[in-house]
């Protein structure tokens, strides 16, 4: 069975919010629709993200490192957010394994977003219905886009190719040779859940010099013991009447 899935390399991911920002554009725009932002420059801003990156420091001074950790909708294998659905608002498709939400069912209860131990369903305050990541469902089979576009938004925005998309469950996909090859974990296993999305763990990267390399060269400036400056009567950049 297909089961498709997001791979996000912590080892590269720098924060940006550039997959924040295009799922935000995106779903606003699609089926999910308009994802309200209410007050979202005062001082207790509220709105609806599908997608959030949280960043935080590990280790302790003067050994510290920034994380930047992004987190939405991980479409479980066994989602516990579908059986307590009352309406059967919360499903997971067959064809795919994309949990998704039927707004059209959804009252607003809450008993999802309860059952999730990811934190990661949102209510949209305007409709009153619970929303989550879609893999954006509406764009990745859109026959009018070319294949490459077939992606969900936040991947194909990301500038460092921290995520990856495709079926896990097929030994030869890209983000199941990323698993293997990188050890990718599912977060909070101990839950039974599943989780599809899965995280690739940062690495440490070992830096190698030539002894050269380590030998830096006098700054011809330090040397003569004075800054340059151009002839007294050439123009300055800073001299308007040389415009």
């Amino acid at each position: 069975m297909t089961q498709l899935a997001l791979v996000i390399d912590l080892n590269v991911c720098v924060g940006c919010q550039a997959c924040v920002t295009s799922c935000k554009e995106w779903n606003t725009s699609g089926q999910a629709g308009g994802l309200a932002d209410l007050n979202p420059y005062g001082a207790d801003p509220t709105g609806t993200f599908f997608n959030r990156v949280q960043t935080f420091e590990v280790g302790e001074f003067p050994n510290t490192q920034t994380v930047h950790f992004p987190k939405s909708c991980l479409h479980c294998e066994d989602p516990p957010c579908v059986p307590v659905c009352p309406t059967g608002a919360s499903y997971k498709r067959a064809e795919d394994g994309i949990v998704l939400v039927d707004y059209d069912k959804c009252i607003g209860c809450k008993y999802c977003s309860w059952a999730c131990p990811y934190g990661v369903r949102e209510v949209e305050n305007e409709r009153k219905v619970m929303t989550k990541c879609t893999l954006c469902v509406d764009r990745i089979y859109d026959e009018s886009l070319p294949p490459s576009d077939r992606r969900p938004a936040c991947v194909m925005a990301c500038p460092t190719s921290a995520r990856l998309f495709g079926d896990i469950h097929d030994p030869e996909s890209e983000v199941s040779r990323a698993i293997r090859d990188h050890a990718g974990y599912a977060l909070m296993p101990e839950w039974g859940t599943h989780p599809s999305n899965h995280y690739l763990p940062r690495r440490r990267t070992d830096a190698h010099h030539h002894d050269d390399q380590l030998v830096r060269a006098d700054n011809p400036l330090h040397i003569e013991g004075r800054q340059p400056k151009p002839p007294f009567k050439d123009p300055a950049l800073d001299d308007v009447t040389s415009w």
